[in-house]
């Protein structure tokens, strides 16, 4: 999905959990990460995430969160993201959660 986002828009910012050494850490750790580099975090998990965002903006500033789900095809996922980096601002995303497919 990274390979294929920037792929398509070369100028995208967009990095794996692996690249970020991210993987396996637990998200209020990884929440944390991504506020503080003014990171939109992509997930796939809507079972736990929501969650886990709501007490972490309860006490800190989220550069936001979007959940996507894992039935969409890479392509769909991709267009996602590029749509998101196209049509809105980071100032947008602020403690902003939203889940595609709405």
């Amino acid at each position: 999905m990274v390979t294929g986002a920037i792929r398509r828009r070369p100028n995208l910012d967009f990095q794996s959990a692996n690249e970020t050494g991210l993987e396996g850490i637990k998200y209020p750790e990884v929440l944390t990460i991504a506020a503080r580099d003014g990171r939109v975090l992509v997930t796939h998990d809507r079972k736990t995430m929501p969650t886990e965002f709501g007490q972490f903006i309860m006490s800190q500033t989220s550069s936001g969160v979007l959940i996507l789900s894992q039935n969409l095809a890479i392509s769909e996922a991709i267009d996602a993201i590029i749509l998101v980096w196209e049509a809105s601002t980071a100032e947008e995303w602020i403690n902003q959660i939203m889940t595609f497919p709405f």
